[in-house]
């Protein structure tokens, strides 16, 4: 952006006033089709580094899944093999294959954490803040959410990025989607407070009374309204916390890599209070870095984009990545909703590098307070993933973004995959019991016997896939407590042991129940169930005894068959498959504990919690401050004049009218307010529906406040 335009935008920001927004600088964005065969306009490749990297990670997959399934046939081909048992293999194969892909992903991390690699893209994380020269945008997409703890997270982040001295190359954007009649007032209110007390920023404001699309839909609307205002936006989620100096890197690395589309930063998970977010808390921040670390070895300029606390080359978003509408109906039809892995696809496809760092601190978020919210949200991600199947197909796709897809599909087929695979096994073991030959001896055995097959080497198998489960956790620990400063951070060595211990064992409980939750999911979309759009609950309280029961029913229900079906088998298979079994019959137990405020906070401990950063100490500071009673929607317009006339002054413009076009909610509430003799009985009379008409009707509203107030 040339300076004379910054100079012109920066006057119509200051025309604009106190207003919402500042003044509109559109920006073309036109979905392309899938099978669009357009070459790339640019030609950014990772190199025969990358490649031998790549060539090191799938070959070590494959030897691993090879070795395993080699195994798995010795131990059921004696004999010969049943259909059952083919279909156990060809299970085990397939699921060997992702734990063989991890387990490979997670050495390479470790490696690169040892030989320090640095991240692809090159970011100064250590020197001086470098001066900026281009302009980003923080957007904040925002849907029926708190809006105090909103605001608390956003002014922490305008006062840390105010303390780089560059606050004025960011401008602030919240854009709601909100459908809570109260809550979109009460988050016009407290922005009002907001701009007050950060009077230096540029804070705006856009509510969108259409929510089409969802979040791809809110932000391709900013884009499509301002984006040719700014070099770059940063995307954020409503839980999302950044530090000011972190946001600076990242712009800073954009105006030095022009080839680069989007960075995605590695979140923290922070402030987790129940012992179910202290769990996600730890875990995330002890196993995410070798995680990310050896991900982003491989990637190279082929990275993915998780949603948030990202940064976008807004040219290339608006060039290339605008959703097209997947044809059929929903759920799998529609407006596509794991909109992030799609946009990162399709911005590679036409050139662009998507990258990842790593070796960037700052980035923080925060996790569902209990398993039953994180079931909900994982529920809609499960949607949104599956609904990839039909861009897998897509044409010019690079063959590492259709990996990305596949793994984001397979984070949740395998569930009912592990799943059968579970009850194959019992089924084979049932029939070997009542129908011959007989596949378990009489006497106690800590593995099963197959049918004329040595249960040692099946011993060998079962330890060795394990050993892929378990390794990667001991090498995050191992390289954890190799560097001082790391191991300080998780409260020394022997409470990171401790807590790696008690978090493997309370992870192998609850993974069972999650199991059963996503392949519920999974079914429940192949069948057409749409997942709708919930709002997703962020406190550590709010769940009921009676949810907990309600939801955990069905994981306990199966647990007690699969324990009376290996009882009926013998007492060797109950004892091999009580881990499951356990965390299956104890899930509702499991729920209350893990759901309700942590008394483990000492022993999942994290850096943050020890030495929490200034964003983050600063956003606990505001968050203690007492939080301003919230009136209902048309309560507090009443009561506040100034509340009132910023509020109907960012309404949009209505629509003409067509002759026969009839809202059907404005026009009842209209009726409604006719008949009422007061503005307290007016209210009382309007539905949430009809109050959200009426407060996006000018006119309406402006007759609805001039009502009397009701008699004493």
């Amino acid at each position: 952006m040339d300076a004379m335009t910054a100079t012109q935008l920066r006057r119509s920001d200051q025309a604009a006033g106190s207003g919402f927004l500042p003044a509109e600088a559109p920006l073309a964005m036109v979905p392309k089709p899938l099978n669009d065969r357009a070459p790339p306009r640019r030609d950014v490749t990772s190199g025969p580094r990358i490649a031998f990297r790549r060539s090191l990670v799938f070959l070590g997959t494959a030897a691993l899944t090879l070795a395993g399934c080699t195994k798995m046939y010795e131990v059921v081909e004696v004999g010969g093999v049943t259909v059952l048992e083919s279909l156990v293999l060809v299970l085990f194969s397939i699921l060997l294959a992702w734990i063989a892909f991890a387990f490979v992903s997670a050495l390479a991390g470790f490696g690169a954490m040892f030989a320090r690699r640095r991240d692809t893209i090159a970011i100064d994380v250590d020197g001086p803040l470098p001066a900026l020269a281009s302009r980003t945008a923080m957007l904040l997409p925002t849907y029926n959410e708190d809006p105090h703890a909103v605001m608390v997270r956003l002014r922490a982040m305008i006062e840390s990025i105010a303390e780089t001295g560059q606050a004025e190359r960011f401008d602030w954007f919240l854009l709601s989607d909100t459908t809570d009649p109260d809550i979109w007032i009460g988050e016009e209110a407290a922005f009002l407070a907001l701009r007050q007390v950060c009077s230096g920023a540029r804070v705006f404001y856009r509510h969108r009374a259409d929510n089409t699309a969802r979040k791809a839909g809110n932000i391709a609307e900013w884009v499509q309204r301002f984006g040719a205002a700014y070099d770059h936006m940063l995307i954020l989620d409503a839980d999302s916390l950044m530090s000011g100096a972190t946001v600076v890197r990242l712009a800073h690395a954009m105006e030095h890599a022009p080839q680069a589309a989007l960075i995605q930063t590695l979140p923290v998970i922070v402030n987790g209070t129940s012992l179910f977010a202290r769990l996600q808390q730890f875990a995330g921040r002890l196993y995410g870095p070798l995680i990310a670390a050896g991900n982003a070895w491989w990637y190279g300029s082929e990275g993915n984009y998780w949603g948030h606390n990202a940064i976008i080359r807004v040219e290339a978003f608006a060039q290339d990545a605008a959703l097209p509408e997947l044809r059929g109906r929903k759920p799998f039809g529609g407006h596509i909703l794991s909109h992030d892995f799609i946009e990162a696809a399709l911005m590679r496809r036409a050139g662009w590098g998507i990258y990842m760092t790593v070796d960037l601190d700052g980035s923080y978020e925060e996790v569902p307070p209990s398993l039953i919210d994180h079931a909900a949200r994982d529920r809609r991600w499960c949607q949104g993933n599956l609904q990839h199947l039909a861009v897998l197909p897509a044409r010019g796709l690079h063959w590492v973004s259709r990996l990305h897809l596949l793994i984001g599909i397979g984070a949740y087929v395998t569930a009912p995959l592990w799943f059968a695979f579970l009850v194959l096994g019992i089924l084979i073991s049932l029939q070997a019991n009542f129908v011959r030959p007989e596949y378990f001896p009489k006497g106690f055995a800590l593995f099963p016997t197959w049918p004329a097959q040595d249960p040692v080497l099946a011993a060998q198998v079962f330890a060795a896939t394990l050993g892929l489960l378990m390794i990667p956790k001991l090498l995050a620990c191992v390289a954890t407590l190799f560097r001082r400063h790391r191991r300080r951070g998780f409260g020394g060595g022997l409470r990171l042991c401790a807590a790696v211990l008690a978090e493997t064992v309370l992870a192998a409980l609850i993974a069972p129940s999650m199991m059963i939750f996503q392949s519920i999911a999974v079914i429940e979309i192949l069948l057409g169930r749409d997942a709708g759009w919930q709002v997703q609950r962020r406190s550590d309280g709010g769940v009921s005894r009676r949810e907990i029961y309600r939801k955990f029913a069905l994981p306990t229900l199966c647990g007690l068959a699969m324990a009376a079906s290996a009882y009926a088998v013998s007492l060797p298979l109950l004892a091999w498959m009580s881990p499951v079994i356990a965390g299956l019959v104890l899930s509702i137990p499991i729920g209350l504990i893990t759901g309700g405020r942590s008394t483990g906070a000492g022993l999942f401990t994290t850096p943050e919690d020890r030495s929490p950063p200034p964003v983050l100490v600063r956003a606990r500071q505001l968050a203690d401050e007492p939080e301003p009673r919230r009136a209902p929607a048309l309560v507090a317009l009443q009561r506040n004049a100034e509340l009132r006339r910023q509020h109907v002054d960012a309404l949009p413009a209505m629509p003409r009218r067509k002759p026969g076009d009839i809202n059907v909610e404005l026009a009842t509430a209209k009726a409604r307010i006719a008949d009422a003799t007061s503005f307290d009985e007016a209210t009382g009379f309007l539905s949430r529906r009809e109050t959200l008409a009426v407060l996006n009707d000018r006119a309406t509203l402006e007759r609805l406040v001039t009502l009397p107030a009701a008699k004493a």
